[in-house]
C-alpha cells in the first residue's frame, strides 16, 4: 500500500478515502473445476471492504433492482455507505449490475456478483492481478458489445427488450465472467432502455 494521506476533516467520503488506503488487498481464489481465470469470490472481498469500513465508522446498505426476462434475470445494486456517527450522511455506489440465471439461485448469484463489484467501486480495491477475472478475454469471442447496442437502440417495445437479451444471453453471460466492468455498462444500458419503454 502507499502512503496513507493525513485528512483535514472528518467527512464521510474523507473516511471513505481513508477506508480505502487502509484496505488489504484482496487475493483471488485458485483456479478450480477447469476454470480460466482466479475468481474474485464474494466473501473474500466482503470480508476486505467491511474491515476497512468498519474501522472508519462506515457501513454500507444495499438496496436492488430486477428485471426479469424470459430466461435470465438482471439485478442492479445500488450501495449506500452511511457514516455511523451521523446516519443522515451517506454517500451511494451506483450502476453495479449482474445477470443471474432464471433458476431458484439466479437472483441470489446475480446480487452477490453485483454486490461485489460495488464493494470494490467504492474502495477501489486492489486485486492483485492486472485484469477483473485474472485472464485477458479471447480477442475472437463470438461477441461485440457494438453489434448488443446498436440493437438495443432499435427496440420499440418491451417485447423486443426481452427477445435481444434471449438472443445475447449466453455472450452477456460469458462477459460478466471475462469483463464485469463492460457487463456493468450494458446492463445499465439495458435497464436504461427499460424505463425509457416504460416511460412512453
Amino acid at each position: 500500500m502507499g502512503d496513507i494521506i493525513p485528512m483535514s476533516n472528518n467527512s464521510i467520503i474523507g473516511k471513505l478515502a481513508k477506508a480505502s488506503q487502509e484496505a488489504e488487498r484482496v487475493i483471488k481464489a485458485p483456479k478450480v473445476g477447469g476454470m480460466r481465470f482466479n475468481a474474485l469470490l464474494h466473501d473474500k472481498v466482503q470480508a476486505v471492504a467491511m474491515t476497512a469500513l468498519n474501522a472508519n465508522g462506515l457501513y454500507p446498505v444495499c438496496d436492488y433492482d430486477n428485471f426479469l426476462g424470459d430466461n435470465y434475470i438482471l439485478v442492479k445494486c445500488t450501495m449506500t455507505i452511511h457514516d455511523v456517527a451521523n446516519p443522515k450522511n451517506f454517500i451511494q455506489i451506483k450502476g453495479c449490475s449482474a445477470f443471474g440465471a432464471h433458476d431458484k439461485y439466479g437472483s441470489g448469484n446475480a446480487m452477490s456478483y453485483s454486490r461485489k463489484y460495488a464493494f470494490l467501486n467504492a474502495l477501489n480495491l486492489a486485486t492483485g492481478l492486472d485484469n477483473e477475472d485474472g485472464y485477458n478475454p479471447s480477442h475472437n469471442q463470438p461477441y461485440s458489445s457494438p453489434s448488443f447496442l446498436s440493437e438495443l437502440k432499435q427496440v420499440k417495445t418491451s417485447q423486443e427488450l426481452n427477445d435481444i437479451c434471449i438472443k445475447f444471453k449466453s455472450q452477456l453471460s460469458e462477459l460478466n465472467k471475462s469483463n464485469p466492468s463492460q457487463a456493468s455498462k450494458l446492463a445499465e444500458a439495458i435497464q436504461n432502455k427499460k424505463q425509457q419503454l416504460q416511460g412512453e
